[in-house]
């Protein structure tokens, strides 16, 4: 067996054991009530044109409007004239650092109650515990998904800390939703696998996306900078397989800095 069958044979059978346990939970997320982001005003204070870059799409998708700096002073007065709804503010900077200048926000009467989310690659509890206890209302850190951006927004929003903008389609959906799930086919494990397959209908492992099949080499790249990851690093690669990443190894292939052997 090659090895990029051995590849797809971990990842197929990664995708068997969690498909069953994924429909309920997808589901019940279809059924919640859902906010709407879009108009929401957003700066992002980091150095990093990857992070930057990165956040402000995942935003930018949702509708926001997003503001960006590349150091605390200017993203300080950026604050402090725009008034932005939340600001997501990187500890490490140029001049300043992060620390420094969520002080200087929160003693700042223009600036005092916007909600800051800091976000750094450090990992330490007594780095997010410090940012906390100087008043920062969270902690994300890098690489970060889609899902937790907002799942960190939407935290605020529950705590009363960001406005609540519903989304105009929610209570349409909701109101069509049946009061129980009702499945249109029989239960997973009694559907004999077939061309249409649910499984068979997800994308094909190692067979990029529209979007990452876009990509060139280089930009592959600066994706797996940004997920913290080196591309010409032969153990992360192999590590990417057997957690079964099928992003990271799409992008580890078409960075084309890993060896692929038969």
């Amino acid at each position: 067996m090659s090895f990029i069958r051995q590849i797809k044979s971990i990842l197929t059978k990664n995708d068997s054991k969690s498909l069953s346990a994924e429909q309920p939970a997808q589901a019940e997320r279809r059924r919640q009530k859902r906010y709407s982001h879009k108009g929401r005003r957003i700066l992002i204070i980091d150095d990093s044109p990857t992070v930057v870059a990165s956040l402000g799409k995942i935003l930018r998708s949702a509708g926001c409007l997003v503001a960006e700096a590349g150091d605390a002073e200017s993203g300080i007065d950026a604050a402090r004239s725009a008034r932005p709804d939340l600001v997501f503010l990187d500890i490490v900077l140029p001049g300043i650092n992060g620390f420094a200048a969520l002080r200087q926000m929160r003693r700042d009467e223009a600036t005092s109650r916007i909600p800051v989310i800091m976000i750094s690659g450090n990992e330490q509890a007594t780095e997010q515990f410090y940012a906390k206890r100087i008043g920062a209302d969270d902690f994300m850190k890098k690489p970060f998904s889609r899902h937790e951006v907002f799942a960190r927004v939407e935290a605020l929003v529950i705590a009363g800390k960001l406005a609540k903008l519903e989304d105009p389609d929610s209570e349409r959906k909701l109101a069509a939703a049946p009061s129980s799930p009702q499945p249109k086919t029989p239960p997973v494990e009694s559907v004999p696998q077939s061309p249409a397959s649910p499984r068979q209908e997800r994308r094909t492992p190692h067979i990029p996306n529209e979007a990452v099949a876009r990509m060139t080499p280089l930009e592959a790249r600066q994706q797996l900078a940004s997920m913290g990851l080196q591309y010409f690093s032969q153990e992360q690669f192999a590590a990417a397989v057997k957690r079964a990443d099928r992003l990271a190894v799409d992008l580890f292939i078409i960075s084309g800095g890993v060896e692929i052997q038969a």
